[in-house]
């Protein structure tokens, strides 16, 4: 018993032993991991864990070296204006955030994102795009959350930036972001190809009307139209909106219209649970109704003439037109015959005159009777 003690006395010495050496192996392995994380930091960058950040420092690219277990990678405020398949040479499986955000990115070109297959965040907000490829995400790519803010200050190219959201290839992204962009009007159907989005922003983005289909997004359940140019939301679009009970929207900021253009609208507004500023609405115009809340109007209230007194009303600002040009064309011959008829109205004053000057002849010697006889003898 003694002896057999003894035995398994030295054997959970050996265990003891070798697990402590193979803790402090762990430790080794754990702590060469790290220094070979960090060994390959970028210039110009700093590197914290699994983040890399490379803010502010003026770079006219995309840092080559990223070490492969990034998760978050920062290249802000720089000076990038195109990235391309060789922003991103070398499979990165970790990255799941990517922000480029304030890089004055002009162009996006096809496959930039394939080797970055878990991308979940991507930011690309303050930018000044052009060109953005419709192949710039691979095929039922995994983005999540695209931030595109600040990001169009031409309204006439938006529908050639934004058709990569049509192709098809982010059928999993969740939140949109477009606000502070001159878009003015949506593409027809852009947001056709994104069947699992949740939430869009539009806030201050020029907006002037929502055309008929382009919210068409099934799970849609937060949309913000904040300080956009919207007067009216015509009949299809309520119709549109009515037909998702569960979305949340946000209408506040704009110039609402107090006229026939919203009478659908107004009981639309009071009897709908959707708009969730709805006490923020008031009115813009006309000027009896001017901030006026647009839940307290009355239908009564609403200025909408009828269809002949428009008519009149045009035809009216025609003809004023009209006589306003034709009294400028005659001032204006008055104008350049001025020497003229001043020659022919001196011409007639004379002419007044010489007659004025024979009646008063005739009348002296009528008054006169000796005048008269004389004047009678002479004619015989």
């Amino acid at each position: 018993m003694r002896l057999l003690s003894t035995s398994c006395g030295c054997d959970r010495g050996e265990i003891r032993g070798r697990g402590g050496r193979t803790s402090r192996m762990m430790r080794l392995l754990f702590l060469l991991a790290v220094a070979l994380a960090c060994h390959g930091c970028p210039d110009k960058c700093f590197c914290d864990s699994q983040t890399v950040k490379c803010l502010n420092q003026d770079l006219d690219e995309v840092p080559q070296s990223i070490p492969a277990n990034t998760t978050v990678l920062f290249v802000t405020g720089n000076n990038i204006s195109r990235i391309s398949v060789d922003s991103f040479p070398t499979r990165l499986e970790q990255l799941t955030d990517l922000y480029l955000s304030g890089n004055e990115l002009e162009s996006v070109d096809a496959k930039v994102f394939d080797n970055l297959p878990n991308l979940v965040r991507l930011d690309l907000s303050s930018n000044k795009f052009q060109t953005f490829s419709e192949e710039a995400f691979p095929h039922d790519y995994p983005l999540q959350i695209l931030n595109l803010s600040r990001s169009f200050h031409n309204h006439s190219i938006v529908d050639v930036v934004l058709s990569f959201l049509q192709k098809g290839n982010l059928r999993r992204l969740k939140v949109l972001d477009l606000s502070n962009n001159d878009l003015v009007v949506l593409p027809d159907d852009v947001l056709a190809g994104l069947p699992s989005l949740l939430n869009l922003s539009l806030q201050n983005s020029s907006i002037i009307s929502i055309e008929n289909g382009t919210l068409k997004v099934p799970l849609l359940r937060d949309l913000d139209l904040r300080d956009n140019s919207l007067k009216d939301l015509p009949p299809a679009t309520l119709a549109e909106f009515s037909l998702k009970p569960a979305l949340r929207i946000q209408l506040a900021g704009n110039p609402w219209r107090c006229d026939c253009f919203i009478e659908d609208m107004l009981p639309w507004l009071k009897n709908s649970t959707q708009v969730v500023d709805v006490q923020n609405l008031t009115c813009s115009e006309p000027e009896g109704l001017r901030r006026q809340p647009l839940i307290q109007v009355e239908r009564s209230q609403l200025k909408c003439a009828s269809g002949l007194e428009s008519v009149l009303e045009t035809s009216y600002v025609f003809l004023g037109l009209v006589l306003a040009l034709i009294g400028v064309i005659f001032l204006l011959v008055l104008y350049l015959n001025r020497k003229g008829i001043k020659r022919w109205m001196y011409n007639i004053r004379d002419a007044c005159r010489d007659h004025m000057e024979g009646y008063h002849y005739r009348y002296e010697i009528n008054s006169d009777p000796r005048l008269a006889n004389l004047s009678i003898n002479s004619d015989v």
